[in-house]
């Protein structure tokens, strides 16, 4: 049964990867369907309207997953966010557009509170950081696949959708809607509330947040800081870096977006080890802070070392290998963000994971408007590479500095449910 909801787990952040890129291949599309003066602009708005509703809602919907449990709030949030990517499909204005995608991004926002709050339920100590890496690896699927797959559907729409007369763009995200609901008649089916009922019982039930207890904690700034750079880090690959190749190595549009994957790739095997070799650590030498915040501490600063000297390299084929190995080195030690969270928030690691998570999303949020503004004032396009280097750099001192002891609110995980389900 564990395995079973780990794989379901991993399709999940999939299709929520899928779902939230839904709008960036058409794009040019959805300006001239609505007419917009300044398609960029203002579809660069809606875009980050979905980041922004993911971030204000991280702490709402940990909350909430704290008090219904993991199982019934990832069904709840997929249902939810996918009939609200087919709102968005139904949009006929700009700011129906706009509402609808916000509001998809704030109900999304739910989805890995929930996740890492079944994986500390359903798994031991010594297996979450796999469980985690895991995890982590189909989000890195998902991002991967989307703008192939969703182009792809783009072209095999376009003779239903003229014959429908309705914008292929649209038949694409209500076609979008329909993998979320049926994952969540999949996990309601193969899955038992039995299994998940170590977060609920009268004995682990969560207590009333101590919000000012969670604002003032130096451990929590930490693990906030660390996934706040680590995100906005990671983001690169996923905005500005094939642009970033085209204009430093003079590769072309195709090359640009086969090298992206490559990192990407790269990134979701890293995710993978990492999850493995921090677990086997731990159970090799008991040392928890060693078997988390010291592959995190080595991960983050090989990152940074590596992105530096890819600069120097002339070779397009040998800069791209140094740029994945340091994506992989970045996600082989961000694992550790997800064990640290299941540990360090005790029966309320939803709550202590959306904190960090939005933390995340406002890095996400800030990184691209940065690099933007870096390369407009210096002309020069290596300043996103040096940024994203230094972000890793910092990571690394807060993962240093990082040692929570105990749980947040002074409680505990435990008892965890029968491992023979």
């Amino acid at each position: 049964m564990r395995y079973r909801i780990l794989a379901l787990l991993w399709f999940i952040a999939l299709i929520a990867y899928v779902q939230r890129s839904a709008l960036s291949v058409p794009l040019k599309e959805i300006g001239r369907d609505f007419s917009l003066a300044n398609a960029i602009r203002e579809l660069g708005f809606v875009q980050s309207a979905w980041y922004f509703g993911y971030a204000v809602f991280q702490l709402p919907s940990g909350w909430l997953a704290d008090r219904i449990g993991g199982r019934r709030g990832l069904m709840l949030y997929a249902l939810l966010w996918s009939l609200a990517t087919g709102l968005t499909g139904a949009a006929r204005s700009y700011w129906e557009l706009f509402a609808a995608w916000a509001l998809m991004g704030s109900l999304q926002a739910g989805v890995f509170p929930c996740a890492v709050k079944s994986i500390g339920v359903v798994f031991t100590e010594q297996e979450r950081a796999r469980a985690s890496g895991f995890l982590g690896s189909g989000m890195m699927a998902g991002s991967a696949i989307a703008p192939v797959l969703t182009a792809w559907l783009l072209e095999v729409l376009a003779p239903t959708a003229a014959t429908l007369a309705i914008d292929r763009w649209r038949l694409c995200l209500f076609l979008y809607v329909v993998p979320g609901i049926a994952w969540v008649a999949a996990f309601q089916f193969s899955t038992n509330a039995a299994t998940f009922e170590g977060a609920l019982t009268p004995s682990t039930r969560p207590q009333p947040v101590a919000w000012r207890r969670l604002f003032a904690s130096g451990s929590m700034w930490l693990l906030c800081a660390q996934q706040f750079l680590r995100a906005a880090g990671m983001v690169f690959f996923l905005t500005w870096f094939p642009t970033f190749l085209r204009e430093t190595r003079g590769v072309s549009l195709l090359q640009s977006g086969l090298l992206t994957t490559y990192a990407s790739a790269a990134g979701m095997l890293g995710t993978l080890l990492g999850g493995f070799s921090s677990d086997w650590i731990l159970k090799r030498t008991g040392r928890r802070r060693l078997s988390r915040q010291g592959i995190a501490v080595a991960g983050m600063t090989s990152c940074a070392i590596l992105i530096l000297v890819s600069y120097f390299i002339a070779d397009v084929n040998g800069a791209i290998a140094l740029i994945s190995l340091g994506a992989f080195c970045a996600t082989f030690g961000g694992v550790s963000g997800y064990t640290v969270a299941i540990g360090f928030g005790g029966r309320s690691v939803a709550t202590v994971f959306s904190a960090m998570n939005m933390c995340g999303a406002l890095g996400s949020m800030l990184f691209p408007m940065t690099v933007g503004w870096l390369v407009s004032s210096t002309g020069n396009w290596n300043m996103a590479l040096f940024s994203f280097a230094g972000l890793m750099a910092v990571d690394a001192v807060c993962w240093a500095l990082l040692n929570p002891q105990g749980t947040l609110f002074g409680d505990e995980n435990e008892p965890l449910p029968k491992q023979n389900t």
